[in-house]
């Protein structure tokens, strides 16, 4: 009787083991389940004046510190991306999408934001002097008192992507 529990016992040893190796196999071997994970671009403390990233995808890039003088971001995907304290006087951002994206403490002075979308951005201590905002969508940014009511001066359009007027997204009176 013994004998004939033991034998029992390791038939379902022998059996659970060989369950538990088909089943690291499976994980090892299915390419599925691996993860594809890239990390984000990093321009922190580069120089990127005059250079030309429009229309490409820099989701959660990082531009910190970066003078981007004259550079061209019309129609990029830079959702995610921060762009803390650079400078991106005369940058072309027309039709880029700045949703979620940090831009504290940037110097966009005599910026194109024309159609750009900065939804739930991060806008605080940015400079806007001089800007294009003609159709830009601030929906839920996060900007002080002052800066709204400097960018309400100025706003007019409607995004042709969210199909909000500026002066909505802002919040103007």
């Amino acid at each position: 009787m013994q004998r004939l529990d033991t034998k029992l016992a390791l038939d379902i040893l022998r059996q659970g083991l060989a369950f538990l190796l088909g089943i690291i196999i499976w994980c090892v071997a299915d390419p599925a389940l691996a993860v594809d994970w890239t990390h984000p671009l990093s321009f922190s403390n580069a120089e990127l004046s005059r250079r030309d990233f429009s229309g490409e995808s820099l989701q959660a890039a990082e531009f910190s510190n970066a003078n981007m003088e004259l550079a061209n971001f019309a129609n990029a995907d830079l959702r995610g991306a921060v762009m803390s304290a650079s400078v991106m006087t005369k940058a072309n951002l027309h039709g880029a999408d700045l949703t979620n994206a940090m831009v504290d403490q940037v110097n966009l002075t005599k910026a194109d934001l024309s159609d750009a979308v900065f939804k739930e951005a991060l806008l605080l201590r940015a400079i806007f002097n001089d800007v294009n905002i003609d159709g830009a969508d601030f929906t839920d940014a996060i900007l002080d008192r002052a800066q709204i009511k400097e960018l309400c001066g100025k706003a007019s359009g409607v995004n042709s992507k969210t199909g909000v007027q500026t002066r909505d997204s802002l919040g103007c009176q």
